[in-house]
C-alpha cells in the first residue's frame, strides 16, 4: 500500500495548477444519463473517485473515451472526456458499486427522469456521517415518483414522465440540489427549488445543463427554476477548478512559508476561506492567472472558524485548517455544523505533537512552537491532506500512511509540491 513520506522545514515558492473540481466533476459526469448524445467534459481531473463513477456509469451502459491523454505532465487540463449514454442498458445500482461511492447514488435523478424508473441501493454508513437520503426521496416524490424502500434499495417510477413543482429543502443539501435540479430538466411543467444549496458546484452543472438545452434559473441563489423540457442532447462543457484543492494548497503555504501561484483558481469560490487565510497572517493576491499566497517571517495567528453552505467556510477544509492552526501563536476554535464524526484527524495530528482538545463539535486547538514528524494514519480524504500540510512544517520525517483517500480527491499532490521545493515523495508498496 503506498504511502507519503514528507521532509519538513521547506518553504515552498513556484506556481501550482489547480486541477478540475471533483466535487463538479461527479454532478456532471452523471448528467450524462440524462441525453442519448455524447456529453464532452474538459478539464476533468484524474482521481480514484472519477475512475470509479466512470465504472459505474459504465453498469447503466455509459460508454466513454479519453481525448488529450497526458499521463506524464502536470496541468489542470489534462483530460476531455466523452460520455455517451446512447442506451441505457440497467436501471439499477447494485450495493457493491454504490457503497463505494455515496455520490454514485445521484444517477437515480437521470435513470428516473429518462428511463421512468431506477433502482438504487442506498450507500449506507460513512466515516464522517450519516448523510441520509431522505431529502432526495423527499423531493423526487413531490416530483411525482413513486418511491418504496425495500431490502436496501430505493425503488423509483413514474408512470410517465416527472411532474414539476415547488420543493422546499428543510435542510441545505448539494447533493440533493444536483439531483433534484437533474431530475426536473426532463420534467413536465416548472420545479421551484427554495432553500437550494449555493455551491460554485450548482451553477456549474446548471451551465453545463443549459448547454444540453435545460432552462434553468438562478443556480447559486436560494431559488432555483427549472422550466422541464422534452429532451436534452450533447454539449462541451469545462469543468470549473477545484476550491477546496485552492484553499488547501493556499493553507500549505501559510503553514510552511513561502510565495506561490495558485494558477487557474478563482477566488470567488472561496471568498469566506481566503478571509480567514488573510487573518492568520498570509497574504492573498488575487490574480488574472489565479491566487498568490505569501507568507514570509511573520508567525501564524490564531482564528476561530465555523463550517457553513457556501458561501461560508467549507467543511471540506475544516480538516486542513485544524492542521495550520496547530502551529499558530495562540488559541482558536474550529466549530464544525455540516457532519458529525469529522474530528478523526484529530488523533492523528497530536502524534506531531499538536494540543488539541474537543467539546462537542467544536475544537480547541492550542497552537505548539513546534511539530515532530511521526508515522501517521489517513482516515478519510480532507483528513489525510491536513496531515500533509502539518508534515510540511514538522521537524524531521513524517509518513502518512493510507494515501488511497488522498488519491481520491487530489491529482498529484506529492509533484504539485516538490516542484514548489517541498520534500515530498510517494513511496509504493
Amino acid at each position: 500500500m503506498d504511502r507519503i513520506r514528507i521532509v519538513g522545514g521547506n518553504k515552498l515558492s513556484g506556481s501550482i495548477p489547480i486541477s478540475g473540481a471533483k466535487n463538479a466533476a461527479l454532478p456532471l459526469m452523471i448528467a450524462s444519463m440524462l441525453t442519448d448524445e455524447t456529453l464532452t467534459l474538459e478539464n476533468v481531473p484524474h482521481l480514484a473517485d472519477v475512475e470509479q463513477l466512470i465504472r459505474i456509469l459504465g453498469n447503466h451502459g455509459v460508454d466513454y473515451s479519453v481525448n488529450g491523454r497526458r499521463e506524464n505532465q502536470l496541468g489542470p487540463y489534462a483530460r476531455t472526456i466523452n460520455f455517451t449514454a446512447k442506451n441505457i442498458v440497467n436501471t439499477t445500482a447494485p450495493y457493491e458499486l454504490v457503497s463505494k461511492m455515496r455520490a454514485s447514488f445521484w444517477v437515480i435523478g437521470p435513470l428516473l427522469a429518462r428511463m421512468g424508473e431506477a433502482r438504487v441501493s442506498l450507500p449506507g454508513g460513512c466515516a464522517i456521517g450519516t448523510r441520509p437520503v431522505d431529502l432526495f426521496i423527499d423531493g423526487l416524490q413531490q416530483l411525482g415518483a413513486g418511491i418504496d424502500v425495500e431490502s436496501g434499495y430505493v425503488l423509483a417510477r413514474t408512470k410517465d414522465r416527472l411532474i414539476g413543482n415547488r420543493y422546499v429543502f428543510p435542510k441545505v443539501s448539494v447533493g440533493a440540489t444536483h439531483v433534484l435540479m437533474m431530475a426536473a430538466s426532463l420534467a413536465r411543467g416548472e420545479t421551484v427549488l427554495e432553500n437550494a444549496a449555493r455551491e460554485p458546484e450548482i451553477a456549474d452543472l446548471a451551465t453545463c445543463l443549459n448547454a444540453m438545452g435545460a432552462r434553468i434559473e438562478g443556480a447559486g441563489t436560494r431559488t432555483i427554476t427549472i422550466d422541464g423540457v422534452d429532451r436534452l442532447h450533447g454539449a462541451v462543457h469545462s469543468v470549473i477548478p477545484d476550491r477546496i484543492e485552492t484553499g488547501t494548497y493556499a493553507m500549505a503555504v501559510a503553514m510552511a512559508g513561502g510565495d506561490v501561484v495558485l494558477e487557474g483558481a478563482r477566488a470567488e469560490f472561496l471568498e469566506a476561506a481566503l478571509d480567514v487565510i488573510r487573518q492568520t497572517g498570509a497574504e492573498v493576491q488575487p490574480l488574472n492567472s489565479g491566487i498568490r499566497i505569501t507568507r514570509n517571517g511573520a508567525g501564524i495567528a490564531p482564528v476561530d472558524v465555523v463550517t457553513e453552505p457556501f458561501p461560508g467556510f467549507p467543511t471540506d477544509l475544516q480538516a486542513q485548517f485544524m492542521g495550520l492552526m496547530t502551529m499558530a501563536k495562540g488559541r482558536s476554535k474550529i466549530t464544525e455544523t455540516i457532519f458529525e464524526n469529522r474530528f478523526m484527524h484529530v488523533q492523528e495530528l497530536a502524534r506531531l505533537g499538536a494540543h488539541i482538545s474537543l467539546s462537542g463539535q467544536t475544537a480547541i486547538v492550542d497552537g505548539v512552537k513546534k511539530l515532530k514528524g511521526a508515522p501517521v494514519m489517513a482516515t478519510d480524504l480532507r483528513a489525510s491532506v491536513s496531515l500533509v500540510i502539518a508534515g510540511l512544517a514538522a521537524e524531521g520525517e513524517t509518513t502518512v500512511n493510507r494515501v488511497y483517500h488522498l488519491d481520491r480527491g487530489f491529482e498529484r499532490l506529492e509533484e504539485k509540491l516538490s516542484g514548489c521545493g517541498a520534500v515530498i515523495e510517494r513511496i509504493s508498496g
